[in-house]
């Protein structure tokens, strides 16, 4: 039977000395020097004490040298990936300091509650607000004398905007102040007769007569005045003109007929210049129109399938229809969802009310509206850019001390901004929510490293 080389080596070294181990391993047929195969280790240090260990085939223990005096590697310059204490890899965290997080552009945020708005997307179309917009009609028959308004200026509510040259304005303030004149002497005759009678300087009949012409020419004069309220004059105002006529006798104001502005705002539209005849049929029927622009209106149409869910007061944001301005955002409120449909569309009329106090939204103009059709609250809010899709699950990256560790996460409703999660995650935590894209490649990096 022949005995294993190792077991002769022991045999050997326990009964020689040290100074003969040279012989001991001559005996063994095993030439100093020579590859050695692969020896226990407590024979291996027995050698070792004596000066005589063999080095490991294939130059082991020069690798063991190299390696110990090897330079470090260098370290990478995004993120360094979690090991465990006995080497094993944590496949859902990766170490990030600070300055990689800010040097890569991560954003992070605390997660908090927050309400999902749904929206209804519709094109509109502007309108001027049919409740400030107004014509100035020109009322009576006359020509036009003077344009005291440009087209685009600004007006006060009853400021004169053009006069008018009228027989018509004329005969109904004579009518008035004759009437007015008639009044006042029959007023004197009938105080008169009334003192005579109770004088009994009078007879009955004459005070009846007196008394009968007062309250006519009383009549006439509350006709006359109604006349010119018809014509939007006023009474007080003729016949202080009358009396300033009478102290410049070359001028007068009977045939002068102001027209006033209805509303404050702006001048829109023009329709006639000096010297217009006006009032007649044919003739223009108004000389200007008045819009305040300060609010605006959107009409929408609303297929039948949406509009339950569209509800006056419904908040509602507004962009430009032309690329490049999006931008420019406003929020107004729906004021009227028509109760009837157009029967050619299947589409009911929905009116949104939109400030307007810099102009800027003028009549005509195509828009995009976002109806808010729900509002709700949830306890966790959080960006749809923070979520990202691994192996089938949504997941987030919660921020620690020095590193982002993966979440799996249970989403609910959403909006077009953010996800509600129902399990997962709690407020108060920080996430990310910028570049989350980068953290997902850097886990996929390191899970395929560890597969090699």
């Amino acid at each position: 039977m022949r005995i294993p080389l190792s077991v002769t080596l022991v045999a050997t070294l326990a009964a020689t000395p040290a100074a003969t181990l040279a012989a001991a391993l001559l005996a063994a047929s095993i030439a100093p020097g020579a590859a050695v195969p692969a020896l226990p280790d407590h024979l291996r240090r027995t050698l070792a004490s004596a000066g005589l260990a063999p080095s490991p085939a294939g130059g082991g223990h020069d690798q063991e040298r190299d390696h110990a005096h090897a330079p470090d590697r260098p370290e990478a310059p995004h993120a360094d990936h979690a090991h465990g204490g006995d080497g094993a890899h944590d496949p859902g965290t990766i170490r990030m300091r600070r300055d990689q997080v800010t040097g890569q552009g991560i954003v992070t945020r605390t997660v908090a509650g927050g309400t999902l708005a749904r929206h209804l997307l519709v094109p509109g179309t502007i309108t001027p607000d049919t409740d400030r917009i107004a014509r100035v009609p020109s009322r009576v028959v006359g020509t036009v004398a003077e344009m005291r308004k440009r087209l685009g200026d600004a007006v006060q509510k009853d400021e004169i905007v053009a006069v008018l040259d009228s027989r018509e304005v004329a005969d109904a303030k004579s009518e008035y102040l004759t009437a007015q004149v008639q009044a006042e002497l029959q007023t004197i005759n009938f105080e008169r007769q009334q003192k005579l009678l109770a004088s009994r300087s009078a007879s009955e009949a004459a005070f009846e007569n007196a008394r009968a012409a007062y309250l006519e020419n009383r009549l006439r004069v509350d006709l006359a005045r109604q006349k010119l309220s018809a014509l939007g004059l006023d009474a007080a105002e003729v016949a202080a003109a009358q009396k300033r006529d009478e102290a410049t006798p070359t001028q007068s104001s009977l045939r002068r007929y102001p027209l006033r502005a209805p509303l404050a705002g702006r001048i829109v539209e023009r329709r006639v210049d000096v010297g217009t005849a006006v009032g007649k049929e044919g003739d223009p029927a108004d000389l200007y129109t008045v819009a305040d622009l300060s609010t605006v209106w959107i009409e929408l149409s609303v297929p039948t399938l949406d509009l339950a869910q569209v509800r006056e007061g419904a908040r509602v944001t507004v962009t430009p229809g032309r690329a490049g301005e999006a931008d420019r955002r406003a929020e107004g409120r729906v004021i009227f969802v028509s109760p009837f449909l157009n029967p050619d569309t299947r589409s009911a009329r929905v009116v949104v009310a939109l400030p307007n106090p810099d102009f800027a939204w003028r009549p005509g103009t195509f828009v995009t509206a976002e109806v808010d059709i729900a509002q709700d609250a949830v306890p966790v809010r959080i960006p749809k850019a923070a979520v990202q899709t691994i192996a089938g699950r949504s997941v987030v990256f919660v921020r620690t001390a020095d590193s982002f560790e993966k979440r799996a996460v249970d989403l609910g409703r959403s909006d077009d901004e953010a996800y509600e999660v129902t399990a997962g995650l709690e407020p108060g935590a920080e996430i990310a929510v910028g570049n989350t894209f980068l953290l997902k490649a850097e886990l996929g990096k390191a899970d395929a490293g560890h597969d090699h």
